[in-house]
């Protein structure tokens, strides 16, 4: 039981509890538990939500990532530019892959790449762009897409914040090569454990992913390529088969909690980021304020949980401090201001209330 009278999320099952339990009663009873059915009718079913024509299950967004760099041929000795602001794996990811991840900085105010910074950061080992849609806002794909174009490199976007996302009404995951997926328990389609999913247009990368996934076998027991064992097993691709049917009205749900955060917080001491595409499906409310840890402090004590994301930029993880970081002050910026609040579908409109006067209550100085 949360001590928290608004806690910060909710991942447990709510209205599709018995459907995620006969899920669970399927597959026990089944006895197939790694690359069944499951697995195959979730990849139909998650690749028309997503509005691609393949989808293939992985062990974690993390691998997804690394998949599809390796599914491209991008490895050792190449670079790959990505962002500095957010979770670490995007960059390990590319690390597994065995290339070097570069880092450009954010837009200020949109907290995803900066075009610019991307374009004064490719180089001639350059193969790849991996965005961000960060807290579910896309980046802005129109000009990363321009800039992949010109500079004849991959764009591979990372959407494991953005399930059923669009930019300029484009779905997140199929504007550039590939995009990758989570389904950690919080994510906006959660599984009740770990798993991952890309997306392609492409049937020749996705036969070779799913081969990649699989140690690399092209049949049973014949390894024709270094692969790894990365595989969405059953149990959870038939959670997410219930769960995927509520995703939209989820989506909508979120929508209408951060409009709701924006319409209550026009007069509180925080800078709301701006929406800059409708398509933004809020995996994470963020606020922004120098003081942030009095800020945390002030509604905790109210009841109110929140947490961060995220404190330190990626290249200033002592992790990626052999790559050889660049700095990136807009980065490190909101990393230093920026803070989450509750939003979740399980989330009251009392709740937004409750956490918006005691912001506005909240005096900064």
């Amino acid at each position: 039981m949360s001590r928290f009278r608004v806690p910060f999320g909710s991942p447990a099952p709510r209205e599709d509890g018995a459907g995620v339990r006969a899920a669970i009663d399927r597959v026990v009873a089944s006895g197939w538990y790694v690359l069944g059915p499951e697995v195959s009718a979730f990849e139909t079913e998650f690749a028309e939500a997503c509005g691609a024509a393949h989808a293939v299950g992985v062990g974690t967004g993390t691998d997804a990532i690394a998949l599809i760099l390796r599914g491209l041929g991008i490895g050792p000795g190449d670079e790959v530019i990505t962002t500095p602001l957010s979770a670490a794996y995007t960059a390990l990811a590319v690390m597994m892959a065995g290339a070097r991840p570069v880092f450009a900085d954010i837009d200020a105010e949109r907290l995803t790449l900066d075009p610019a910074a991307v374009e004064s950061a490719v180089t001639s080992r350059t193969r790849a762009i991996v965005p961000v849609h960060l807290y579910g806002q896309p980046a802005d794909m129109n000009a990363l897409a321009a800039i992949a174009s010109r500079h004849g490199v991959a764009l591979i976007e990372d959407a494991c914040q953005a399930h059923l996302g669009t930019a300029e009404g484009r779905p997140v995951g199929t504007i550039g090569v590939a995009g990758a997926f989570s389904f950690y328990p919080t994510k906006n389609l959660g599984a009740l454990g770990d798993g991952g999913a890309i997306v392609t247009n492409d049937a020749a990368l996705a036969g070779r992913l799913k081969r990649l996934r699989n140690g690399g076998q092209s049949d049973r027991y014949h390894h024709v390529e270094f692969g790894i064992n990365s595989r969405l097993d059953e149990m959870q691709a038939a959670i997410l088969r219930a769960r995927l049917p509520y995703l939209a009205q989820w989506t909508s749900t979120r929508r209408a909690l951060a409009k709701a955060y924006r319409d209550a917080l026009v007069d509180a001491p925080v800078r709301v980021p701006r929406e800059f595409d409708p398509g933004h499906v809020y995996h994470l409310f963020v606020v922004r304020t120098p003081q942030r840890e009095r800020l945390r402090q002030h509604l905790a004590a109210d009841g109110i949980e929140t947490l961060v994301h995220y404190p330190v930029p990626i290249p200033r993880q002592p992790a990626l401090g052999s790559q050889n970081p660049a700095e990136c002050p807009a980065a490190n910026d909101a990393c230093d201001e920026v803070l989450s609040l509750p939003l979740h579908p399980g989330l009251a409109t009392s709740d937004i209330a409750t956490v918006a006067t005691s912001l506005c209550r909240f005096l900064e100085g």
